[in-house]
C-alpha cells in the first residue's frame, strides 16, 4: 500500500462486541476514533476486562495527531488510560463525555497529564491533514456524536453508537439535517454500527421505560434497587423522576455512580432536585418504602454492588424480602450467563427480579435494521464498512446494503487489524496485520497470555497433580513419592492414585538404570512427566495439570 493513500485500520470492535478502536491514517498523520474495553468471556478466568492491540499505533507514536471519542460508554472510553500512557496527544470529547473522561483519568493519576479538549455538535476541529465534523446522535447516554472526517480522498463518516430516536430523553434527536447535508456533499465511505443488524424494524425510544418504571415503582411494597451502567446518565434521570412521583428518596451506591451523578449534575445533564437524594447511610435506615438504591452490576460482574450481593458479599447492607430489583440493561453477548445466574441467586436471597424480558426497563441504544437503512439513504456513502459488531451482523448489515442496491464490491465486511486502502475513489483491502487480545489482569496489562488463561480452564476442569521424587545417586528412592493434587480425586481415592503413581515411578526408574551413560533429574523428570500423564488420563479420562520435579541428592 502506498503511504499517500488514506489507510483506515480497525484495532477493535470489528467482529466482536466492545473495544471499539478505530485508525485513520495518512502519509504522517494518525487521527485514533475511540479506546475501548471489552468484557472478558466466560473462559477467560482471572481477567477484568480485554483492551485492544495497538501495538500497530506504538510503532507509529510520533505520528499520532489526536484521539476522538464519540461518546463515554466503556466499550468507547475504557482504555483511554492505558493509550495515553504510550501517547502524548490531545483527546477531543462533547462536555459530558468529557466529564467521564476526567472521572476516569483521575482514579488512574493520568487526569493533570491528559490533555482534552472539548468540542460540541456542530462544531469542528483540524487534527492533523483530518478536518473533523461532529453531529449529534442519539444513544442510551447523552452528548454523543458521528464524525464527518474531512480526508485527502474524500469525505468519511463514523455515526459512533446511534440510533433515530424522535423522543429521546434529554429531548435532543439526532442531526439528520447534518446527515443528510454531508450525503449531499458526496460521502466516500460509511463506518456504520452494526450491533443490531439482526435486529427487524426500529428500535423503541428511551420514553418506553417510564411507564415500565412507573408500574415497577407503583407495586413494589419494599426497597427498590437499580441496576445500571455507572456512565447512564439518562437512566439516572429516569429513576429520579420516578422516585420523584411515588414519593420516595433516592441514594447512588458505588463510588463510580457517586462520581459519575456528581459530573453529570455540575454540567448539567443530570436535574436533580436538592431534597431528593440522600446518603446511601441515610437510604439504608430509612422505611424501605421510602427509598430507591441506584447501583451497578447489571451484567452480573462478581466485583460489582449487584454482584456482591447476589452472593452475600456486599459489607455494607444485604438483599432483604421483598426487595424488589431492576436490572435495566440488556445482557452484553457473552455476558448471558453471569447476567441470568445472578438473577436466580438474588431470587434466592428472596428479591423480587425484573429484568428485560419480564418488562421494558430497558432498551437498546443501537439502531435496528430500519434505522441502518434510513442512515444509508441519508448519507449515501460510495462504500460501506460495517463496525461495531460481530461478524454475524457486520455481514447482515452489508445484506442490508445490498438490498438497497449498493454494489457488493463496495461493502468492506472485515474483521480487526484488515486494513482497508482508500485511493482515487478505489477501495482496497490489506493484509491483515498481527493483533489479538490484551489481556488486563488487576495490575498487570498484556502479561496473561492465552496459554494462561487456557491452563486457568485447565485448572478449573481438571485440577492439578504434583508429584515430587528424591533420589539418591544410585537412582534408589529416598522416600515414598510426594504427591499434592487439587480439583483432580477425592480424598477417598487418593491412596489408590498414590500406589499406581508410586508403581509407575518405579517402572520409570528401572529403566533409567538400565540406560548407559550419565542420567540426569531433567531426563527423569521428562519421563516421569510423560508417563504419569498417560496413567491419569487412563484412570480418570481427564488431563489435569501435571507438576514433576525430581531431587537426587
Amino acid at each position: 500500500m502506498r503511504s499517500s493513500s488514506l489507510k483506515i485500520v480497525p484495532i477493535g470492535g470489528l467482529g466482536e462486541i466492545g473495544k471499539n478502536m478505530m485508525v485513520y491514517e495518512y502519509e504522517d498523520d494518525i487521527l485514533i476514533v475511540d479506546t475501548g474495553i471489552m468484557f472478558p468471556e466466560n473462559d477467560m478466568l482471572g481477567i477484568d476486562y480485554i483492551i485492544p492491540d495497538f501495538q500497530y499505533l506504538i510503532d507509529r507514536a510520533d505520528n499520532v495527531r489526536g484521539i476522538i471519542i464519540t461518546h463515554g460508554h466503556e466499550d468507547h472510553t475504557g482504555a483511554i488510560a492505558h493509550v495515553l500512557e504510550e501517547f502524548n496527544a490531545p483527546i477531543y470529547a462533547t462536555p459530558l463525555t468529557r466529564g467521564l473522561l476526567e472521572v476516569k483519568l483521575a482514579r488512574s493519576g493520568l487526569l493533570n497529564s491528559a490533555q482534552l479538549v472539548t468540542v460540541n455538535a456542530g462544531e469542528k476541529v483540524r487534527v492533523g491533514v483530518f478536518e473533523v465534523e461532529f453531529a449529534h446522535v442519539c444513544h442510551s447516554i447523552p452528548d454523543g456524536v458521528a464524525l464527518g472526517i474531512n480526508t485527502p480522498e474524500g469525505l468519511i463518516v463514523h455515526t459512533g453508537d446511534y440510533k433515530f430516536d424522535h423522543t429521546p430523553v434529554d429531548n435532543w434527536p439526532t442531526d439528520y439535517a447534518k446527515l443528510s447535508e454531508w450525503g449531499g456533499r458526496g460521502v466516500l465511505a460509511l463506518l456504520a454500527d452494526s450491533t443490531n443488524a439482526d435486529t427487524p424494524g426500529w428500535t423503541p425510544s428511551e420514553r418506553v421505560i417510564d411507564p415500565a418504571f412507573d408500574e415497577v415503582f407503583r407495586n413494589a411494597e419494599g426497597r427498590i434497587l437499580v441496576a445500571s451502567f455507572a456512565s447512564l446518565i439518562s437512566r439516572m434521570e429516569q429513576v429520579a423522576k420516578a422516585a420523584m412521583n411515588h414519593g420516595r428518596k433516592m441514594a447512588f451506591v458505588g463510588t463510580s455512580m457517586r462520581e459519575n451523578a456528581k459530573m453529570a449534575t455540575q454540567l448539567g445533564y443530570l436535574d436533580l432536585p436538592e431534597d431528593l437524594i440522600v446518603p446511601v447511610e441515610q437510604a439504608l435506615n430509612m422505611n424501605p418504602k421510602e427509598v430507591v438504591l441506584m447501583c451497578t452490576g447489571s451484567q452480573g460482574e462478581p466485583t460489582s454492588i449487584m454482584g456482591r450481593l447476589a452472593t452475600g458479599r456486599n459489607r455494607q447492607f444485604d438483599v432483604e424480602e421483598g426487595d424488589t430489583i431492576v436490572l435495566s440493561s440488556h445482557p452484553i453477548p457473552g455476558n448471558e450467563e453471569s447476567v441470568y445466574r445472578t438473577i436466580n441467586k438474588l431470587f434466592q436471597r428472596g428479591a423480587n427480579v425484573i429484568y428485560e424480558p419480564i418488562m421494558p426497563v430497558h432498551v437498546s441504544g443501537h439502531a435496528s435494521q430500519e434505522e441502518m437503512k434510513l442512515m444509508l439513504h441519508l448519507v449515501r456513502p460510495k462504500f460501506l464498512v460495517p463496525i461495531h459488531g460481530e461478524l454475524r451482523h457486520l455481514r447482515q448489515h452489508g445484506k442490508l446494503a445490498e438490498q438497497l442496491g449498493m454494489d457488493p464490491h463496495n461493502i468492506a465486511v472485515v474483521e480487526n487489524g484488515t486494513p482497508i486502502e482508500f485511493e482515487d475513489e478505489i477501495m482496497t483491502i490489506g493484509n491483515r496485520i498481527p493483533g489479538g487480545y490484551v489481556f488486563v489482569d488487576g495490575s498487570r496489562v498484556g502479561d496473561v497470555g492465552p496459554a494462561v488463561v487456557r491452563e486457568r480452564g485447565n485448572l478449573s476442569r481438571d485440577g492439578f497433580v504434583s508429584l515430587n521424587v528424591l533420589l539418591d545417586k544410585d537412582l534408589v528412592q529416598r522416600r515414598d513419592p510426594h504427591i499434592i493434587t487439587r480439583g483432580y480425586v477425592y480424598k477417598d481415592d487418593l491412596a489408590d492414585l498414590m500406589l499406581d503413581i508410586d508403581h509407575q515411578v518405579e517402572a520409570v526408574l528401572r529403566q533409567a538404570k538400565q540406560q548407559k551413560g550419565k542420567v540426569d533429574e531433567v531426563d527423569i523428570e521428562k519421563d516421569l512427566e510423560k508417563s504419569i500423564r498417560k496413567l491419569l488420563s487412563e484412570k480418570s479420562r481427564r488431563r489435569p495439570l501435571l507438576f514433576t520435579r525430581v531431587d537426587i541428592v
